[in-house]
């Protein structure tokens, strides 16, 4: 079995739904992690000041099959609705990472990816 690490930078608002469509699509655990960003363009407060935002990282161990199919999850999740006519605009970042080597995995997780593989694919 091979895998992959799916990565997704999301608005610490978006974090739950975002979790939620991955564990829907097959998702197991996941590990969060708490990050600010730069974007190209800062927003102002009515302060005169900037702010970002904070963003959430979730990190996932997926089998590689799956890993697609969790990924167009949260790509769902962030892309913004048709109303706002910003075509492909997206409130985050999703991408996914080969891994060589692995250890550690539970054996129910293991399980888990084969049942959706078959169940799935």
């Amino acid at each position: 079995m091979k895998f992959s690490l799916l990565v997704a930078i999301v608005p610490e608002e978006l974090e739950q739904g975002c979790i939620d469509a991955a564990k829907e699509a097959g998702a197991g655990g996941v590990t969060i992690m708490s990050g600010r960003g730069i974007g190209t363009s800062s927003k102002k407060t009515f302060f005169g000041l900037t702010y970002e935002g904070s963003q959430s990282i979730l990190l996932m161990v997926l089998e590689k099959n799956l890993s697609l199919h969790v990924l167009k999850a949260i790509q769902a999740e962030l892309t913004i609705s048709p109303k706002d006519k910003v075509e492909g605009a997206s409130k985050g970042v999703v991408l996914t990472l080969p891994l060589e080597h692995l250890g550690g995995i539970e054996a129910a997780q293991l399980e888990q990816f084969e049942r959706f593989i078959k169940d799935d694919f």
